[in-house]
């Protein structure tokens, strides 16, 4: 069952400022909850009613659909307050005001968001009650002490949220500075509470420590503290950064598309770049908490680890590593742009080694995608002699795919740095040597993991996952913390030769921005549906079983037009809160001067000459 995996994924906000949410809630819930109860074929039976339904929707359905709109809201209401507060303290060290700006924006597109979550977090709330009302009585007597500490956090965080937005002008100078960076503390402090403490009614449904005796906190804090309730917290906390970035690198995106003036799309570029910054730093990140959120189900369970990787639901990764691809793809493409349209002179120096990093993502998406066991007709089997290829059924095991994994995130990795060092001439002494001894970290870094790779298949998979797996996620987090430092160091004293030109991306670097966006909230929501499947026919693993008329999983193909349905609705969404949200500059924006607006007011085409800059 789908459905009640909203409970798990209660991360809302508080409610909105205005009363006309309050409203919309109600209304929007009785239109849903009204039909249900009417028609419920429950509702003549002399016992307690267990479920509910809804004709032609579903009740699964229905809450799967809320569920996961709640969920991609509120990770990006989660992931945007860590890199806002980011950019303020960058520009309070720094003095550079754009930072400071930056910061407000994206606090601004956070606010925008914020009633939105609460009120589908409200709907999912009264859905739940309404349709599952046994499993939520079975829940609320385990968990009902941190039922009470999520409200409590729940009002903390809507407090300090206002605080910090309404305060932000009135908090600029001296020691108010430092009490809005300290609400801004304070409001990423309460926001990661806000999450993990939902995080663990969603981990007790999959893995559940359940305690008969001792009192109700000890009872609630056993089944909190679950084999999956840390993975899923250090899992989601990148996954919704990697969310926000992307989302506001999008929003970037689309506003650079429409500026008019110089000055709007130099700002918009240059917010697009830490957009997709912000998302690539979360990216190289998020598959290693991955596979120690996969590796903990092992051991809790290892059929649950099966079904995820070796049953129906196999196929499933193999799209995750399409959309996962395409987003590897698309963050190196934006780097390799702004390498050759903001840093003028650069594009022949780094020409071929953007090809070769090129043609190595594509092999390494390629081995990636090939799936273990493939779909063929019997005259196909007996020509390959079963249903692994001959050739390709080698590229199709774990040992394979983790290879090519951590060769994809170094490969992007060295896309960021060579666009760091883009523009710029070594001075100092040992610049020659650095350099040497950051290749050849590289090169044996990469021969390593190849290597153990090769390996993997040579050895018990018990050795494989638990040492040659987790050795070469250490070499590639060794190859990160090695070469970030000393390029630093080196760029501490280099000499800039070219300077950063912002405005003059082609137009496809929005789309590319827009197509990340999209990719993670497929993304997001192909893994959700994944890991509720996984429980297959229970509504707590191995406790309490579901008796619904759901109590399957859905077929791969109707799961799928769900999360397409998902994931079209939430950019709409995030479309209509982001227009709302920039009302008022657009109004400012006709009021003021046009003195550099552009030539009809569009980007400069791909390829074009760029344009003059003003002096």
């Amino acid at each position: 069952m789908h459905g009640e995996d909203g409970l798990k994924e209660r991360t809302s906000y508080g409610a909105g400022r205005h009363g006309a949410w309050l409203v919309s809630l109600l209304v929007a819930t009785g239109c849903m909850v009204l039909p249900a109860i009417g028609l419920a074929a429950e509702s003549t039976a002399a016992g307690p009613t267990e479920y509910r339904d809804i004709p032609y929707i579903g009740s699964r359905n229905l809450i799967w659909i809320v569920a996961q709109l709640h969920l991609l809201l509120a990770g990006f209401v989660l992931g945007v307050p860590i890199f806002a507060w980011l950019c303020e303290i960058i520009a309070w060290k720094s003095g550079e005001q754009r930072y400071d700006k930056l910061a407000k924006e994206f606090t601004k597109l956070l606010t925008s968001s914020y009633a939105t979550t609460a009120l589908f977090g409200g709907i999912l709330l009264f859905l739940l009650i309404v349709f599952y009302p046994k499993l939520m009585n079975y829940l609320t007597d385990i968990f009902f002490p941190s039922f009470l500490l999520y409200c409590l956090l729940f009002l903390f965080e809507t407090a300090t949220l206002y605080l910090y937005w309404y305060g932000w002008d009135a908090m600029q100078e001296g020691g108010k500075k430092t009490l809005h960076i300290f609400l801004g503390f304070l409001l990423n402090f309460f926001a990661i509470f806000i999450m993990i403490v939902p995080n663990a009614w969603a981990t007790f449904q999959s893995s559940p420590v359940v305690i008969s005796e001792g009192t109700a906190i000890e009872r609630a804090w056993a089944a909190t503290w679950n084999p999956t309730w840390w993975p899923i917290n250090i899992h989601r906390l990148i996954a919704n950064v990697v969310l926000g970035g992307y989302i506001c690198g999008a929003y970037a995106g689309v506003r650079y598309l429409a500026a008019k003036t110089a000055a709007d799309r130099e700002h918009y570029d240059w917010m697009g770049y830490v957009g997709n910054f912000i998302g690539v730093f979360g990216l190289l990140a998020l598959p290693f908490a991955g596979y120690w959120l996969m590796r903990e189900i092992y051991q809790y369970n290892q059929q649950m680890g099966i079904t995820l990787m070796g049953g129906f639901l196999s196929w499933l990764f193999i799209i995750q590593a399409m959309l996962i691809g395409v987003l590897f793809l698309g963050s190196n493409y934006y780097f390799w742009l702004g390498i050759t349209y903001r840093i003028p002179g650069s594009e022949s120096q780094y020409r071929k080694p953007i090809l070769w990093m090129l043609i190595s993502l594509l092999l390494c998406l390629a081995v990636w995608m090939t799936p273990h066991s493939l779909v063929a007709s019997i005259e196909e089997a007996q020509k390959m002699g079963g249903a692994h290829h001959p050739l390709l059924g080698v590229l199709g095991v774990m040992s394979a795919k983790m290879t090519v994994s951590n060769l994809m995130i170094l490969i992007t990795f060295m896309s960021f740095v060579m666009y760091w060092r883009a523009g710029k001439q070594d001075t100092a002494p040992w610049a020659r040597l650095a350099k040497a001894v950051m290749g050849a970290i590289l090169a044996l870094a990469s021969i390593a993991v190849i290597i153990l790779g090769v390996w993997g298949y040579f050895v018990p998979a018990i050795v494989r996952i638990n040492y040659f797996s987790t050795s070469q996620v250490a070499i590639v987090i060794f190859v990160i913390l090695t070469i970030t430092p000393l390029t630093a160091l080196l760029l501490k004293s280099a000499k800039t030769t070219t300077e950063m030109v912002w405005g003059r991306m082609p137009p496809r670097a929005g789309y590319a921005l827009v197509l990340n966006a999209v990719m993670v909230i497929l993304l997001m929501a192909l893994m959700g549906y994944a890991r509720s499947s996984s429980r297959v026919h229970w509504h707590v693993y191995g406790v309490m079983r579901d008796t619904s008329p759901y109590a399957y999983s859905p077929a791969l193909g109707s799961a799928s037009l769900i999360m397409v349905f998902c994931t079209f609705f939430f950019c709409l969404l995030v479309a209509f809160i982001f227009w709302v949200a920039t009302m008022g500059d657009k109004a400012k924006g006709a009021q003021g001067a046009v003195k550099r607006d552009l030539p009809h007011g569009i980007p400069a085409m791909a390829g074009g000459a760029p344009e003059r800059r003003e002096a």
